[in-house]
């Protein structure tokens, strides 16, 4: 029996030694299928899921290949049980095809008449399928292409979509790889989604996923729509089309709040397609303001609810989402992985790390000790109250002064998510700050100020979780954060791991209040982390004057 780093058991839990000397070559073949649960010291605890299996099966990944890789690793056999399960649950992708005919009628056809007949009885699925022209095919309505996808995922029988894709209005783009050329991992991604023509590409921050969506625009050579979550993303993705492509100012419009043009390329934010007047979606008709042939979804974990459902009729355009993290914190992946398409490409973190393309992070969690009186007030504080009280704590203005003074020769985020919080560590730091309320101009003003070295101290609120780009940031510190949001997490540390012309690396800490609620919630925070191979150093706030 080998001595592998992986224990396989019956419940789908696989457990992964840390300190075993295999053990980050098993992490990353196992990432692939699994999810992270747990990840304590020294045993992290993964789950093979379903929708893990779908994706890494979409992917290109065959049973046989994850049956594979647990075989090699495991330190005992792998349960029976587990080996039937992953097997039927992987072929169970594909088993259902949805495709046009001849006429281009969108069909729903299997090579198995009994799992037809099983889902075209289910009663949210039969008002969608409007004919049955022969034993292996139905007809589905054609607008009902998003929703019929959705329904069979939840009855874990996903569809292969396979009906192809309107090509939209031609529109000459090119890559400008002008002094830079596009990384091999960004290229195998393009690859990846030009093959199948939607899906999502999982990229760390910092690892220029808006590359991606510019490459996968010259791939597809079409009119496009992207989407993404803010105006200061929107600017930025403008400014970075400009760079790498071929594409002119007058041939990108902006779609916001603040300017409404329809042009070739167009940038919209998810706020604008939601919003409505008189119970209505007022912007809906951008959807259909020109004959798109490319959508481009930036951040896609972060895709507002409503969006899925407007999102339903786009399914006959290609589609590419990109995220630092699948993980969504309303359990919708589902409906990611059915909307958007399958996860295409997926690059672990460390791997881009080891080749140099983002910075390395050094990640520490810093605990904080109550004085006694805010104790008494947080031991008799409603369980609503307890987090804020926690996580705003004064005691930690100490701590982040330390920190300051430690790194005092670097470039600094102090990154939170209260606002009196903010406005107090803005005060006492004499730093300037950043949150929802700071004007689009100065906000653009500060971010340059601070790139360039200007100013050192910047203070954040979570409108610096999406989409900032401060390559020379290589601390933050993070005072409070959203209850135990693991994609927040990701995005914050994303914002230190571009690579720096000073070739430093990068420091991240999370202060936390120590035997309160604040400190289960960044347990939580810090799963995804460990997942990509980030490990926390726990320190005392004592320790840091010393």
């Amino acid at each position: 029996m080998s001595d592998g780093p992986l224990i396989v058991q019956s419940d789908r839990t696989v457990l992964l030694e840390v300190a075993h000397s295999d053990a980050e070559s098993a992490r990353h073949e196992l990432a692939i299928f699994a999810e992270l649960e747990r990840a304590p010291e020294h045993i992290h605890t993964y789950r093979i899921t379903r929708l893990g299996l779908w994706n890494a099966r979409a992917a290109g990944h065959t049973a046989e290949d994850m049956l594979e890789t647990l075989d090699r690793w495991s330190r005992f056999p792998v349960p029976p049980s587990v080996a039937v399960d992953l097997r039927e649950t992987v072929n169970r992708y594909g088993r259902l095809v949805i495709e046009r005919d001849d006429e281009g009628t969108l069909i729903l056809r299997s090579t198995d008449p009994a799992v037809l007949a099983q889902v075209a009885n289910n009663k949210r699925i039969q008002p969608l399928l409007i004919g049955h022209p022969a034993p292996d095919t139905f007809v589905v309505d054609a607008w009902a292409r998003g929703q019929i996808k959705q329904e069979l995922l939840k009855i874990s029988w996903p569809a292969e979509d396979l009906a192809g894709y309107t090509p939209g209005t031609p529109h000459e783009i090119e890559l400008a790889e002008d002094g830079w050329q596009i990384r091999p991992y960004q290229q195998d991604a393009v690859d990846a989604f030009a093959k199948d023509g939607s899906g999502v590409v999982v990229l760390p921050c910092g690892a220029g996923k808006t590359i991606v969506g510019a490459a996968a625009m010259a791939a597809t050579k079409t009119t496009t729509l992207i989407l993404v979550t803010n105006t200061v993303s929107a600017r930025q993705w403008r400014d970075e089309l400009l760079k790498r492509t071929s594409l002119t100012p007058e041939e990108i419009g902006e779609y916001s709040g603040q300017a409404k043009e329809v042009k070739p390329v167009t940038i919209a934010t998810y706020q604008i397609l939601t919003a409505k007047r008189k119970g209505e979606y007022a912007h809906l008709a951008l959807l259909d303001a020109l004959d798109w042939g490319l959508i481009v979804y930036d951040e896609v974990h972060l895709l507002p609810a409503p969006v899925f459902k407007l999102t339903a009729d786009l399914q006959a355009r290609r589609r590419i989402g990109l995220t630092a993290t699948l993980v969504r914190e309303d359990g919708r992946e589902g409906d990611v992985f059915s909307l958007i398409g399958p996860k295409r490409f997926d690059a672990p973190w460390k791997q881009i790390e080891a080749q140099g393309f983002i910075s390395p992070a050094v990640c520490y969690e810093v605990r904080v000790d109550l004085p006694p009186d805010d104790r008494l007030e947080y031991a008799a504080a409603t369980d609503d109250e307890r987090y804020r009280l926690a996580a705003s704590a004064p005691a930690k203005i100490a701590a982040v002064r330390e920190l300051i003074e430690k790194h005092k020769d670097e470039r600094i985020l102090v990154i939170g998510q209260y606002l009196d919080q903010l406005d107090s560590l803005s005060q006492s730091l004499n730093a300037p700050q950043i949150t929802g309320a700071t004007p689009i101009d100065e906000r653009e003003e500060l971010y340059r100020a601070f790139r360039e070295g200007e100013i050192s101290l910047l203070v954040v609120s979570k409108v610096a979780n999406f989409s900032i780009d401060l390559p020379e940031a290589s601390v933050a510190i993070q005072v409070s954060g959203s209850f135990g949001s693991r994609q927040e997490e990701a995005q914050r540390l994303g914002r230190l791991l571009r690579p720096k012309q000073s070739g430093r690396t990068a420091s991240f800490y999370t202060l936390v209040a120590r035997d309160t609620i604040d400190q289960d919630y960044a347990q939580n925070r810090q799963r995804f982390l460990a997942e990509q191979g980030y490990s926390y150093t726990i320190m005392d706030a004592d320790a840091l004057a010393a």
